[in-house]
């Protein structure tokens, strides 16, 4: 048998389009989606939350402020 033989026997085999649906599994797989979307969001949200915490507790270094050491002190 050759492989076009083999697409055409299999292609004749395949169910109409108005046979297919997604089904429960369909669904359930989409809600996990949309639940690990959401579960993601939130972790988000709150690693953001906690690195602001940080930044305004003085945790970071800010290069916007300027730097109050002096030139020449030799401590980075």
């Amino acid at each position: 048998m050759a492989l076009p033989h083999l697409v055409t026997v299999f292609a004749e085999q395949a169910p109409e389009p108005e046979d297919v649906t997604a089904g429960w599994l369909g669904l359930l797989v989409f809600l996990l989606l949309i639940a690990a979307l959401a579960f993601l969001g939130f972790s988000l949200a709150k690693q953001l939350r906690k690195a602001q915490a940080a930044k305004d507790a003085g945790v970071f270094d800010d290069p916007d402020e300027p730097d109050e050491r002096p030139a020449g002190s030799g401590t980075p």
